[in-house]
């Protein structure tokens, strides 16, 4: 049974940093691309960043390019995002999934292209 379990979300005041965490389970988990998207309160979800199979490289949306970086341990079946200086608009639920192609993917950016969702965890930046 495939599963994505996140964590590492919080409370954090607007400049903080997070560090979010995906273990993954119940696939080959090195030979798959893996992403963060997020979804804030009554919007739909927004696709956030995806690295590929190997660790590298990357792709990230313009709103958050220079503050979170992606990264992942294949020995450890982990996928990290980094989150810095937070701002109250990256407040959301972050998701970590896994997309459905072996070593590549169609369209990174597209919720579709993904097989398998975690069941997210919230980040809040508030003072």
């Amino acid at each position: 049974e495939v599963q994505l379990v996140e964590s590492g979300g919080g409370l954090v005041q607007p400049g903080g940093s997070l560090r979010l965490s995906c273990l993954a389970s119940g696939f080959n988990f090195s030979i798959h691309y893996m992403a963060w998207f997020r979804q804030a309160s009554g919007q739909g979800r927004e696709w956030v960043s995806t690295i590929t199979s190997r660790g590298g490289p990357a792709w990230y949306a313009d709103s958050v390019k220079g503050r979170f970086t992606i990264s992942r341990d294949n020995a450890k079946n982990m996928v990290y995002l980094q989150l810095e200086s937070l701002k109250p608009e990256d407040t959301a639920r972050y998701y970590c999934a896994k997309n459905r192609g072996v070593r590549s993917s169609r369209n990174f950016q597209d919720p579709g292209d993904y097989d398998y969702w975690g069941q997210g965890t919230q980040v809040t930046v508030s003072s």
